[in-house]
């Protein structure tokens, strides 16, 4: 062959190989790169208490402690998550106000932090932690019990009974308590309840609550004065007819 037409040959061999790879190459498959997941939308748990309804004396003292960061960081932390145990404002309301007034900053911190745990727990795991208590907190420990589906959580001088579930989609959740846990690590003596209010006294069916009323006695007083008035009226009416009557005989006798 000669070389002119070897050369030509190759060039021939060459155009034909690459058209074949670039037709190959078209004929791939496209394939789209995945947008990148959202970022997780994180539970602003300060909100959450806020609008949640009765606990804005537990969200007051996280926000004065600021335990509400050390949970908002936790909460943010999808691996673990947090479990908030937030009594209802009537559980401040039964401590003496000088219960949580005495107490130092680092154990008013500690008794905040004694208010959660450390890892997402659904309703659905509380009979298994009470198989396993005692349980930590942020800070001690405490005993869950159940019972006929009835959680409770005891800390030292409390049996507080988880009162709802405000919040519970992992890796959150808050639980509302009826009580204040109080650890014996920070009150070594029984707290000094407040003091329940008397009850209202029931509305009187008789002279005596009637009596009691506001306005009673001016009206007691009237009704007496309307009677002795009536009582004067009749006997008036009375000696006026029984003088008409001695007439009437002593005119008969008379004629």
């Amino acid at each position: 062959m000669e070389p002119k037409t070897a050369v030509l040959v190759s060039a021939l061999l060459c155009l034909a190989l690459s058209r074949g790879a670039l037709s190959q190459k078209a004929r791939a498959p496209i394939v789209e790169t995945p947008a990148p997941a959202p970022a997780p939308r994180y539970v602003e748990l300060a909100e959450l208490l806020s609008l949640a309804g009765p606990y804005g004396k537990f969200l007051e003292y996280l926000t004065m402690t600021d335990v509400i960061k050390t949970f908002q960081s936790q909460a943010n932390d999808t691996k673990q998550g947090i479990t908030v145990f937030a009594p209802q404002n009537s559980a401040f309301a039964a401590l003496n106000e000088t219960v949580l007034s005495n107490l130092t900053t680092d154990q008013l911190r500690s008794l905040m932090l004694h208010h959660a745990m450390p890892r997402y727990y659904p309703l659905s795991a509380f009979s298994k932690l009470a198989a396993a208590s005692p349980v930590s907190m942020y800070a001690y420990k405490v005993n869950v019990t159940y019972a006929a589906g009835t959680i409770g959580v005891v800390s030292g001088w409390a049996t507080a009974k988880l009162a709802s579930s405000v919040y519970s989609t992992s890796p959150v959740a808050v639980y509302a308590l009826n009580r204040v846990l109080l650890p014996k690590e920070i009150f070594p003596a029984t707290p000094e309840m407040a003091p329940v209010p008397a009850p209202a006294p029931a509305p009187g069916r008789g002279g005596k609550a009637t009596a009691d009323a506001p306005g009673a006695s001016e009206r007691a007083a009237s009704d007496n004065a309307d009677a002795k008035s009536s009582s004067c009226r009749v006997v008036g009416a009375g000696s006026l007819a029984f003088g008409y009557v001695v007439l009437l005989v002593s005119g008969l006798l008379m004629a």
